[in-house]
């Protein structure tokens, strides 16, 4: 199921896009609910497990490839990976104080945050009907803390600060380039998620039982099948076309949510995250005309 070929093809194929993506965002959705799963344990325990399943099978398919396994920006690589840890550990971290759904739309704010860096930082500009798809987004997260009762402060913070290094994470694999195969940008963030998690572990380390060991395994998995089938998809059709294919995600998730944990939402829950999913949708298909 995992052998797909990295090298870039010639034509495109939508269908087969589609298919890729629906495969990519319904292994994060897994895992995202795994994660919901998992509350007794810490977060950063839940971190080393992610990340040390998907580092045994990114370097797995990067020796097999006979990819160059170090690359080549490496100090880029390697603040990327220490930005999307901590993407990560925050948002694994609104799991235990958010619903799935919510917390999963909300993050889907950090291409926000990635514009807004680039504007600074890469000196890209930004149409005028950009900032009223961000202004209509940000408006979502104020009807959902204004009027979804199971949003917190503690966990719409954590969500919030997730997305930021998320935007963040972004805008330096912008700087990447096509310098470095993605396999081995993924890998190095999985090797440093695999060593700090790991590390910040032992302190705080449960017991896993029964079940729990399932979904800890299954989380590296999920995570590799949903990077990559999502680079797959990005390959053999165009961008504009596949990215807002990313938000089945949230559907996918909110569904398993509802049915998996009985989580509720309310009128104005699903008004929010209209607010911000549309506007997502609509902010990527602008910035690529």
């Amino acid at each position: 199921m995992l052998n797909i070929k990295w090298s870039k093809p010639s034509g495109l194929d939508l269908k087969k896009a589609l298919l890729f993506m629906v495969i990519s965002t319904f292994s994060f959705a897994l895992m995202n609910v795994s994660v919901k799963y998992l509350a007794r344990i810490p977060t950063f325990q839940i971190v080393f497990f992610r990340c040390f399943g998907s580092f045994v099978l990114a370097t797995t398919f990067i020796l097999i490839k006979g990819i160059p396994i170090f690359g080549n920006k490496r100090r880029l690589m390697l603040l990327r990976a220490i930005l999307g840890l901590t993407a990560m550990s925050l948002f694994f971290l609104s799991l235990k104080h958010l619903h799935v759904g919510t917390a999963v739309s909300l993050r889907y704010i950090a291409p926000i945050f990635a514009a807004i860096f680039a504007v600074f930082l890469l000196k890209e500009k930004l149409k005028n009907i950009q900032w009223l798809f961000f202004i209509t987004a940000f408006a979502g997260v104020l009807v959902l803390k204004g009027f979804d009762g199971n949003i917190n402060t503690t966990g719409l913070t954590l969500i919030l600060t997730a997305s930021v290094f998320s935007g963040m994470v972004y805008v330096v694999i912008r700087k990447i380039g096509v310098s470095d195969h993605p396999a081995v940008v993924v890998n190095y963030f999985m090797f440093v998620g695999t060593a700090i998690g790991g590390l910040l572990a032992i302190t705080v380390w449960v017991q896993p039982i029964g079940y729990e060991w399932a979904f800890l395994f299954l989380l590296g998995i999920f995570g590799f099948m949903g990077q990559i089938y999502m680079t797959k998809a990005f390959q053999i059709a165009k961008t504009n076309l596949v990215a807002p294919l990313k938000y089945i995600e949230v559907i996918f998730t909110i569904s398993i949510g509802v049915f998996w944990f009985n989580e509720a939402y309310s009128i104005y829950s699903f008004i929010g995250l209209f607010m911000i999913i549309s506007a997502l949708i609509l902010n990527t298909l602008v910035k690529k005309d």
